[in-house]
């Protein structure tokens, strides 16, 4: 097993506002209603419907506000990184060659 991505979810009710701060680089998903992002650093707000996605940078700060339904949901994904992968990699190879040699039972 290997982890491919962590995410995390927020509800936010129409009329609030959730500030955020982005930590790594993330992407945004949105579902359940419309949302209105404003990010630092750039001049233009952004009106994601359901099912719309936005990639966001890290140490960029967000204001995120639903509107129209009663609440809306949004999921930032992290994927892993690169080193990450490749050592995920490697242990899957070394898994594979120690079965080889060994009796083809695994540890846990």
């Amino acid at each position: 097993m290997r982890e491919i991505s962590s995410s995390i979810a927020y509800e936010i009710r129409t009329g609030d506002t959730l500030p955020l701060k982005v930590a790594r680089s993330t992407k945004l998903s949105v579902s359940g209603g419309a949302v209105w992002v404003t990010r630092s650093d750039d001049t233009m707000d952004y009106w994601l419907q359901p099912g719309h996605t936005l990639h966001l940078r890290r140490g960029e700060r967000l204001w995120l506000s639903a509107e129209g339904a009663p609440f809306a949901k949004v999921t930032f994904s992290v994927p892993t990184r690169s080193d990450e992968r490749a050592l995920n990699w490697l242990a899957r190879i070394g898994e594979r060659w120690m079965m080889r040699v060994s009796s083809g039972w695994r540890s846990v």
